[in-house]
């Protein structure tokens, strides 16, 4: 089977930021973002040099995967919300489009993570945009950061160990924590329901 096509997945580990296919964990916000060590930083920017050769393809599965796993995510994208088959969206060029974004985001936090004032900037951005003109659900980018582990583990066996999955799983804690952090910095206040 080619990285292209998305089967159904098996359910997530449940190490994966607490997101299951269906079930999502509430947890208070921490205090702040468990701060990465410079070990953690180099196995991050190791395995994503691995993921980033294949950018596209890679961000393309993980938006399929997030949007047959939870189709209720598809409510804010007016561009491919009606798709419903895998192969379509596959095809579909707005979703490549949204999947580079993605990865491009994921990208410049990668390439900044000894620069932990850009980091916070780059996700301080996506997080406003996604609370004041996008109007998505904060949990969204937990679910997200699950289905992309989950993704990347299935593909990138060879990297992405046990250990890497759990320095990844931090990573992607911090990415959200400074993402719900704009939301309440911008007075976001609905609580999510409907992605369960």
């Amino acid at each position: 089977m080619s990285r292209r096509e998305s089967p159904p997945p098996p359910s997530p580990p449940p190490q994966l930021l607490g997101v299951q296919r269906g079930k999502v964990e509430c947890e208070d916000r921490p205090e702040r973002a468990e701060p990465l060590s410079d070990t953690e930083r180099e196995i991050i920017q190791d395995t994503w040099g691995h993921v980033y050769k294949n950018c596209e393809d890679v961000g393309v599965s993980v938006l399929i995967r997030f949007f047959v796993n939870f189709p209720s995510a598809k409510q804010y994208f007016s561009q491919f919300q009606h798709l419903e088959d895998p192969e379509e969206m596959e095809r579909s060029s707005q979703l490549r489009q949204h999947a580079c974004r993605v990865m491009n985001a994921i990208n410049s936090v990668v390439e900044n993570l000894h620069d932990p004032e850009k980091v916070s900037s780059v996700l301080a951005l996506v997080g406003k945009a996604h609370a004041i003109k996008h109007k998505v659900e904060p949990v969204y980018f937990k679910i997200l950061s699950g289905v992309m582990l989950e993704v990347l583990s299935e593909d990138f066996p060879e990297f992405f160990t046990a250990e890497v999955q759990m320095v990844w799983t931090k990573l992607m804690g911090a990415v959200y924590w400074h993402v719900t952090g704009a939301y309440t910095e911008v007075g976001w206040l609905q609580v999510s329901s409907s992605a369960v």
